[in-house]
């Protein structure tokens, strides 16, 4: 699982929050305190400035009224005022902040400044603008200044009242710096600004660990995610409190237990599906709305003879290519359509079951194909059409030969000493080749028939093969040679002595029906793997390659009519290959067209005893 980086988690986010939160809030508080704090300072410097300046008013004014208003005694009023000034600056809690206090008179001449470098003022006529207007007022005024050096005054003006008519006698002075209620300001900013750092340090260590009683759930939950996708459904989330985020781990936790029941129930369907499906000897194809394969069990594929990779995802119309364009109806219904998958060396039909995929009245949305394998049905039912006609014909010939010589002897033939024998002669072979077919097929029918049985010994099938042999030398004329290579052996097996009679009589004779005159038949044994292993050669015509596997096909006939001439019924190779196969052997023909065709078929033996000379 990823790790979340710090900075992207809600972690950090709910930290940011509670730290944003604290600095505006200290932020608030703040200005409002400084403001509050500033106003409160400045009313207090000003208030004190000014009642200061009233005291020293009244002071003056007393100091006036002592000296008798007398004009002459300028001196001596001066050393009143004098005194009053240094009285004033020494004894007032804003010394460090007056910076000079003057005492004006009616006619705006400086009276005395407490002020050492402005001494040269004393007797002059002030021009400042702020007293002259002070006296037009003839009440206290005040107002701030900055100085060249941007630090900020406050000037005060308040007029000296005569205690006899109270008319305006002189106006005092004052410059006083107010950069002491700033500095105290800069340090209550400070102040605040180290508070709101030490809070928002604070903050930030206790929303970190506030945070992670919110994240450290929900990062479970996460990691409980990830676990549930890999299909882990065993681990559950750890419930840390009853609060919201408790519930929610409880119903994470509930979900889980849903989630791994349902998954179970969901994987014993899937097991049960894939078990029917790989189970089913019917291939099955399910494809989706556009026909696009979206499942396909084994049977199938190998049906098809794709590969999985190759048929996920395919069209169905051109996987099964159908000739016609497969469209669903709006019912769903579709008949069954036969699938011809042959090759060039093997038959193979499929027949093709359509069903629709349909959620209850909803739209279809789907298709399932099941593909049944209808070769053996297709063989079977092919095979008994050709039984019948092969039957049918067979029969028909010699019994239409029959009617139509029996038809000429009705007619008065019999009274003819000469075709009268023939014709009779002739409908008697037609009769026997009737009876060897009929009989021909009835054995046929009894090695079908599971109550088929054999009555087998144990013998010495070398001199049992000699034995036959030597029967057929004796009614095979001159004009057709044997040549034997037969071991010096005993071999002994055990088998039907009938039917492996049967065999052998049926293979000699096709071999001596097919060779030509002076040909000669080779009767080969040899013994291979616990089997004995019987040859018999002949020098026809041979058969063609294409041929080979069908010649042990009931009623195949490489040459039909000159088989038919030479009165073959075509179930010879059939019944010698039912007979070897009971027997647990193998029979087959290899042939060189014209130069003559070896039949072969082999049978277990139980012992060899050596012969000696």
């Amino acid at each position: 699982m990823k790790r979340t980086n710090f900075f992207k988690s809600i972690q950090w986010k709910l930290v940011v929050i509670y730290a944003l939160l604290i600095l505006v809030a200290m932020q608030v508080i703040g200005v409002y305190f400084v403001r509050s704090l500033e106003r409160q300072y400045i009313n207090n410097f000003s208030q004190s400035l000014v009642d200061r300046a009233n005291l020293l008013s009244y002071n003056v004014s007393e100091g006036i009224a002592s000296n008798g208003g007398d004009s002459t005694s300028d001196q001596q009023l001066n050393q009143v005022l004098d005194q009053l000034l240094s009285e004033f600056t020494e004894s007032t809690t804003l010394a460090d902040d007056i910076r000079e206090v003057q005492i004006i008179d009616t006619n705006s001449v400086v009276r005395a400044t407490s002020n050492p470098n402005n001494q040269s003022l004393v007797g002059q006529r002030t021009a400042n603008s702020f007293i002259q207007k002070s006296f037009a007022t003839s009440g206290a005024q005040e107002t701030l200044v900055y100085e060249d050096s941007n630090e900020r005054m406050r000037v005060v003006a308040v007029p000296v009242k005569s205690e006899v008519d109270g008319t305006t006698t002189g106006m005092i002075y004052i410059e006083a710096s107010m950069q002491s209620i700033y500095n105290q300001m800069e340090q209550v900013t400070r102040i605040l600004a180290t508070g709101t750092l030490i809070a928002l340090i604070i903050t930030s260590i206790l929303g970190v660990l506030l945070s992670r009683t919110i994240t450290r759930p929900i990062a479970d939950m996460r990691r409980q995610a990830v676990e549930m996708r890999k299909g882990n459904f065993s681990r559950k989330v750890k419930v840390y409190s009853d609060d919201e985020v408790g519930q929610l781990a409880y119903a994470f936790n509930e979900l889980t237990d849903e989630l791994m029941e349902a998954n179970a129930t969901t994987e014993a369907e899937r097991r049960r599906l894939t078990s029917v499906l790989e189970n089913m000897s019917d291939g099955v194809v399910a494809t989706d709305r556009s026909l696009r394969v979206i499942l396909m069990n084994d049977q199938a594929r190998d049906m098809i003879g794709l590969a999985e990779e190759e048929a996920m995802g395919a069209n169905l119309q051109n996987l099964l290519e159908f000739d016609d364009e497969i469209v669903i109806p709006e019912d769903g219904t579709m008949p069954p359509k036969l699938i011809d998958l042959s090759t060039d060396e093997e038959l193979f039909l499929v027949r093709a079951y359509f069903s629709p995929i349909q959620k209850h009245s909803g739209p279809i949305t789907g298709l399932i194909v099941v593909l049944h394998d209808v070769t053996e049905q297709e063989q079977v039912e092919q095979d008994r059409r050709e039984f019948v006609a092969n039957v049918s014909h067979e029969l028909r010939t010699p019994l239409t030969t029959m009617r139509s010589y029996l038809e000429v002897l009705a007619e008065g033939a019999y009274k003819d000493d000469e075709l009268a024998p023939r014709f009779l002669e002739t409908t008697q072979n037609e009769t026997e080749r009737m009876i060897r077919l009929v009989n021909d097929l009835l054995q046929l029918s009894k090695m079908d028939s599971k109550e088929y049985t054999m009555q087998k010994v144990k013998f010495d099938f070398i001199q049992f093969f000699n034995d036959i042999i030597d029967r057929h030398e004796m009614t095979k004329g001159e004009t057709i040679q044997f040549r034997r290579k037969l071991m010096k052996r005993r071999v002994y097996v055990h088998a039907d002595q009938d039917k492996m009679t049967q065999v052998i009589d049926n293979i000699i004779t096709n071999a001596i029906k097919f060779s030509p005159e002076g040909g000669t038949i080779t009767f080969r044994t040899m013994l291979r793997a616990k089997r004995l292993v019987i040859g018999i050669k002949d020098e026809g015509v041979g058969i063609p390659k294409s041929n080979l596997k069908k010649i042990f096909e009931r009623f195949y006939r490489v040459d039909k009519a000159r088989a038919r001439n030479i009165g073959g019924t075509g179930l010879g190779l059939s019944i010698a290959k039912e007979v070897v196969s009971a027997h647990g052997g193998d029979i087959w023909a290899e042939s060189e067209f014209g130069r003559g065709t070896t039949i072969y078929f082999t049978i277990p033996f139980d012992t060899i005893v050596e012969v000696n000379d």
